[in-house]
């Protein structure tokens, strides 16, 4: 079985981080040989410009914090995720362009074709396979965030909820225009329930019929 590039996307406190784990163990545990990375981050040099990315003393514009997403994003195709794909290891990626997609050019003022452009010179235009898109109710959401960061959010998660609401929908949208790659999972209840839905959606993938 070849390697494959899976991505885990949506708002602020979905869970992704936790399903992108659940799912790496798991896919470990059937002999794969798994890749388990973050945007921005994943490598050495992306996490140096996720620190100043997420650090609330910077006030980047969003033509800098666009750039600087895919400067980070070049680094972690270079350096980790295409390394990974070309021996045929399977790569679980928390957040990937779509973020920057729904976050620059959807909660900001960037179009689609800026973001996109950035990826082609950044990052050869990789996409991934599959994009399990997480979406749950605001209070669940909200309940997640203030168990995860209290009273401190990091500079873009601290933003008003009009913009994290734009990026909610942009999400939505970027569903709708790529079907074929996107899974749509209900992120509501314990992460092992939510777990179950990846699994069920995965199974195509995994060779176990729909």
């Amino acid at each position: 079985m070849s390697g494959r590039f899976i991505t885990f996307e949506g708002g602020e406190g979905a869970g992704k981080s936790t399903q992108a784990r659940m799912l790496a163990d798991l896919l470990e545990a059937r002999g794969l040989n798994v890749v388990l990375t973050r945007e921005p981050g994943g490598t050495p040099g992306a996490e140096a410009i996720r620190e100043l990315l997420l650090d609330n003393r910077h006030d980047w514009d969003v033509r800098a914090e666009a750039l600087l997403f895919a400067a980070a994003r070049s680094d972690h195709v270079e350096n980790a995720i295409g390394p990974a794909l070309d021996r045929g290891d399977w790569v679980v990626c928390d957040r990937f362009i779509d973020s920057s997609r729904a976050y620059q050019a959807g909660g900001d003022d960037l179009s689609d074709d800026a973001i996109l452009s950035l990826h082609t010179i950044g990052s050869f235009a990789l996409m991934p396979d599959v994009t399990f898109l997480l979406y749950a109710e605001t209070d669940a959401i909200a309940s997640r965030l203030a168990a995860r960061d209290g009273d401190e959010s990091d500079r873009i998660g601290g933003r008003p909820a009009e913009y994290h609401a734009r990026v909610a929908q942009r999400f939505r949208d970027l569903a709708a225009m790529d079907p074929e790659r996107f899974i749509l999972i209900d992120a509501s209840g314990t992460p092992d329930v939510v777990h179950e839905r990846v699994l069920r959606a995965m199974a195509p993938l995994l060779g176990e019929g729909g």
